[in-house]
């Protein structure tokens, strides 16, 4: 928490200047009520005032505003700030920024300025800004810091929210960040160990990943290659990426990360180790660049590497969901459309053509599901029996899975953040009509861990919890036009072994198979 806190002084120092921070008097028209206080912002409809009884939002249309800080209602433009992640603020927002406007048949104009780079969508006719968008480019710390100051309006990140920063934001009046709404996720990908073309190491399981980022591991002969050191190459500690590395690799076997080659970017990072024979890295897929992926591997048979459809259904383990988060208060009229469009169908074109991952639900044919099978099929024994399998196969045949699967955090029943953006999805595919007239099946499976029929049991209530969350969800939902079932097939289907901590949690998962 204190260096959470250190953060957000230091920001609030440097933009206090950025902040409305100017008295003003809200009175009003027939002048029986007055509010007098600080003005925090005014987005064309609402403003938002520092008071005696804490922050009000009061509606524009109602009151006239006296003071200094009254903003020029005829010339007023509403601006959005966005900070945090470089990779989103310097590569992705831009581009679907480009495709709201696109979408809304506007211009964008673009600046460079001292506190970043500001996008203007301008009225088409006229030239007229409707709508400013400040994008700086940091950390994820930065993001989440200025929001917790109240330095900005939405904060990117390549990372879940740690538990003092969500409780700072709730110290802060903000909410819960990690509420639906309030944390969206904007496009995924995922974090590949990286090596030069030549190597001759082809996989790599995830627990040796993990030691070797963390220094226990320090030769190629101990994962099967030449006997050499592993020159690791790192990027800035305190990105976003070193975090992930940290949170998502190392963090739950309570490892540490080891020193290595710094470089100031991911894109360095890759480049660096693609010339060098005995590097490895951490990347993201997007920037991988000369650099070449090794498989994960669980050292029992499955081998998976990162590719849009295993990054979708998170059966690679090692996915970096893209988070904006914004906190419980409105913003201009423009700015929540811009959100509304995020989460669309539209930018997720925008998303795939600037080379991340999208997260538009795909079908995944029993055709394309070879592997599975054969995991399933030598799986069967004492456990698992031949007519298990066959009743599982039987729904397969009629069903396709989709790419949304949900997965759970360490040691706790509760999804994970990127299977909270999967059930939001669902919840937002039954009100728009899109499984309309089929069948929705939830599709609950177990770790090898325990007695077969009590894993059966387990992965049912699983497969029902998810149900429940995205029906809860799906409000304005008719339920009378979609079948939906819920089936358990325990350990029938695994995706890893699990020998590992990291395999039992890859089989613990609830898939949606669509008839």
């Amino acid at each position: 928490m204190n260096n959470l806190l250190r953060h957000v002084a230091c920001l609030a120092c440097l933009w206090a200047g950025a902040a409305w921070a100017e008295d003003v008097t809200l009175l009003s028209q027939d002048g029986a009520v007055e509010i007098s206080g600080q003005i925090l912002g005014y987005d064309g409809e609402f403003y938002r005032v520092s008071t005696d009884y804490g922050e009000l939002t009061v509606d524009a249309s109602g009151v006239r505003c006296d003071g200094p800080g009254c903003p020029n209602l005829t010339e007023f433009v509403p601006q959005v700030r966005v900070v945090g992640a470089a990779v989103m603020a310097d590569k992705l927002l831009p581009a679907l920024i480009e495709g709201f406007a696109a979408d809304r048949r506007m211009q964008v104009s673009r600046e460079d300025t001292p506190d970043g780079v500001l996008f203007s969508l301008l009225r088409p006719a006229s030239g007229d800004a409707v709508l400013r968008l400040l994008l700086q480019s940091g950390t994820s710390d930065d993001g989440i810091a200025a929001l917790v100051a109240g330095q900005t309006d939405l904060a990117l990140a390549l990372r879940d929210l740690r538990a003092e920063e969500r409780v700072a934001a709730r110290q802060a009046g903000l909410g819960d960040l990690q509420d639906i709404g309030q944390a969206v996720i904007v496009a995924l990908d995922a974090l590949v160990p990286a090596v030069a073309p030549g190597n001759p190491v082809q996989v790599i399981s995830p627990t040796d990943l993990a030691r070797v980022m963390a220094g226990v591991i320090t030769n190629w002969s101990e994962l099967g290659g030449e006997t050499a050191p592993i020159n690791l190459h790192l990027p800035p500690a305190g990105s976003g990426l070193a975090q992930a590395i940290t949170d998502r690799l190392l963090a739950p076997d309570g490892l540490q990360p080891a020193s290595g080659q710094l470089h100031p970017d991911t894109q360095a990072v890759a480049q660096a180790v693609a010339v060098d024979p005995f590097g490895l890295a951490l990347v993201t897929r997007t920037e991988l660049g000369p650099a070449r992926a090794l498989q994960l591997s669980s050292g029992c048979g499955h081998a998976l590497g990162a590719t849009p459809q295993t990054v979708k259904t998170e059966d690679y383990p090692l996915t970096t969901p893209f988070f904006l988060y914004q906190p419980m208060r409105r913003l201009p009229k423009l700015g929540r459309d811009f959100m509304a469009y995020l989460q669309g169908s539209e930018a997720q074109y925008v998303v795939r053509a600037a080379g991340f991952t999208d997260q538009a639900v795909e079908r995944l044919r029993l055709a394309g599901q070879g592997e599975r099978l054969a995991n399933a099929i030598l799986a069967t024994g004492e456990d698992v029996t031949l007519d298990d399998v066959q009743e599982m196969v039987s729904l397969m045949r009629e069903t396709d899975r989709l790419s949304v699967t949900i997965r759970f955090e360490p040691g706790a029943p509760a999804p994970d953040a990127q299977s909270r953006g999967n059930i939001a999805l669902l919840a937002r595919g039954l009100e728009q009509g899109r499984f309309d007239g089929q069948r929705l099946v939830f599709v609950g499976f177990s770790d090898g861990d325990g007695g077969a029929a009590a894993n059966r049991r387990i992965a049912l209530r699983r497969a029902q919890a998810v149900r429940d969350a995205v029906l809860a969800q799906a409000e304005t939902a008719d339920l009378a036009r979609v079948e939906i079932d819920v089936r358990g097939f325990g350990e029938a289907l695994p995706m890893a072994c699990d020998d590992s901590d990291w395999g039992r949690r890859t089989n613990r998962r609830v898939e949606i198979w669509l008839r």
